[in-house]
C-alpha cells in the first residue's frame, strides 16, 4: 500500500498542533536551555512550611519514567515533607484512570498532547502545555539477529526475516504502540515498497488498514482480539515493558521512543524525518495516516509532542504547579535533553488564559 502525498483537510487536532508551534517557530530545532537567566527562566526556592507532610501524586506516560524519577528526587529535595507517588502507564491508560475510573491524581503527563483536549477537556481540565517532543526509532542490542547489517535503509527487510521478532506496545493503549503502526504504513511510500505494513503487522496480528482518499486508517479490534502472532510480534500494553525483553532476547528489536533508547543504552537506527514523526515539515504527510482504537477514537499521525496538565479534581493542585515550575526549569529541561529527550522552550499552549498564573509567567 502506498501512501499519495495529497493535502488533506486539515482537522482541528492539525490546526491546534499547527498554531501552537507555529508561534513559537522552534519546536523542530534542537532546544537548549539558555546558560544565562531570562525572563522564563525558574529559580526552584526550598520550602520551609509547617512541616505537615503531603502526597504528590503524578500519572505519566512510560516514556517518561528516568526524567520523572530524576524530578521527583529533585522536587523531593526541594519539599522535603512532601511524597511524589508516580504511577507511568500507557497515555491513553494514564488518562483512563481519570475519564473511567474516577481516580484523582495531582498532574497528568501524556506522550501525545492531542489527547489532553481529545480525551479530558472540558471536563476534567481545561488547559494543557506542550512541553517536549520526541521521534520513533527501532530499537536493538550487539545480541539482535543481524545487528550488524541493520540501518536505516533496510530495518524494515531485517524485521520482514523469519527469524526476526519485534515488539510495540499496545495501540488501543498506548501512544507509541498507534505511532508504531504509523511509521510502518509511511515507510510504504519513502522506501517504494508497498507491502511493508502488511509483511510486518498486517499479516501478524488483526490490525486492518483501510485506504479512502488518500487516507490510510489502521482498525483495533479490541486488544484481546489483535492475536499478534508470538512467533513474531511481542505486544504490551506499555512501550517501556519491552524494554526488558530486549534486553534478555526474548525479541530481537522493537519501536520505541528515541529518549528511551538513550536511556536505555540501546543500540538504535534512526528513521528518516519523513516517517519518524518527528518534524512538523512533514506533517501533511504524517496526516495521510491514522489510527481508529477499539472505542472508536481517531487518532491522527502528527509530530510527537508531550503534554501536561493539572485535572480539576487535584488533591494538590498548588504543588502541581511547583512541580510544572521545576519541570520547565533549567534544571527541569537540563533533565530531558540529557535523557535523549529536546524540550519545547519555552511550553506553548492554545489558550494561556486557561493555564495557572504561575505557569502563565513562563511561556
Amino acid at each position: 500500500m502506498s501512501i499519495k502525498y495529497h493535502i488533506l483537510p486539515i482537522l482541528t487536532i492539525s490546526l491546534l498542533f499547527i498554531a501552537i508551534f507555529s508561534v513559537t517557530g522552534c519546536v523542530d530545532s534542537e532546544t537548549t536551555p539558555d546558560s544565562e537567566v531570562d525572563t522564563h527562566d525558574i529559580i526552584a526556592t526550598q520550602t520551609t512550611g509547617s512541616g505537615e507532610e503531603a502526597i504528590l501524586k503524578i500519572f505519566h506516560a512510560g516514556s517518561l519514567s528516568i526524567p520523572m524519577a530524576e524530578l521527583e528526587e529533585k522536587f523531593e529535595t526541594l519539599h522535603p515533607n512532601v511524597d511524589v507517588q508516580r504511577e507511568p502507564a500507557g497515555s491513553r491508560a494514564c488518562i483512563k484512570k481519570i475519564t473511567e475510573l474516577d481516580k484523582q491524581t495531582d498532574i497528568l503527563a501524556s506522550a501525545d498532547y492531542t489527547l489532553i483536549p481529545t480525551m479530558m477537556m472540558p471536563e476534567y481540565t481545561n488547559w494543557y502545555l506542550a512541553f517536549a517532543k520526541n521521534q520513533i526509532v527501532i530499537a536493538y542490542t550487539d545480541d539482535s539477529k543481524y545487528s550488524s547489517e541493520v540501518g536505516p535503509d533496510n530495518w524494515y527487510d531485517i524485521l520482514r526475516r523469519p527469524d526476526v521478532t519485534f515488539g510495540f506496545s499496545n495501540p488501543n493503549d498506548d501512544p507509541c504502540g498507534y505511532r508504531s503502526v504509523m511509521v510502518t504504513q509511511l515507510s510504504e511510500a519513502y522506501y517504494n515498497d508497498e507491502s511493508i505494513f502488511d509483511d510486518l503487522m498486517g499479516d501478524n496480528t488483526a490490525i486492518e488498514m483501510t485506504l479512502d482518499n488518500g487516507t490510510y486508517t489502521a482498525v483495533m479490534p479490541a486488544s484481546e482480539y489483535i492475536e499478534p502472532n508470538t512467533k513474531k510480534i511481542m505486544m504490551r500494553s506499555m512501550e517501556v515493558e519491552l524494554s526488558s525483553a530486549l534486553e534478555t532476547g526474548e525479541i530481537d528489536y522493537f519501536y520505541i521512543y528515541r529518549s528511551v533508547a538513550v536511556q536505555h543504552g540501546f543500540r538504535f537506527v534512526e528513521l528518516p524525518p519523513q516517517i519518524d514523526l518527528s518534524s512538523v515539515d512533514y506533517e501533511d504527510d504524517y496526516n495521510t495516516v491514522r489510527l481508529k482504537t477499539a472505542n472508536g477514537n481517531i487518532v491522527v499521525g502528527t509530530p510527537i509532542v508531550y503534554g501536561i496538565t493539572i485535572p480539576d479534581n487535584a488533591m494538590q493542585p498548588e504543588l502541581g504547579v511547583e512541580f510544572i515550575k521545576l519541570l520547565l526549569s533549567v534544571d527541569g529541561q537540563n533533565v530531558f535533553i540529557e535523557n535523549g529527550q529536546p524540550p519545547i522552550v519555552p511550553a506553548v499552549t492554545k489558550d494561556a488564559g486557561n493555564v495557572p498564573a504561575e505557569l502563565r509567567a513562563l511561556l
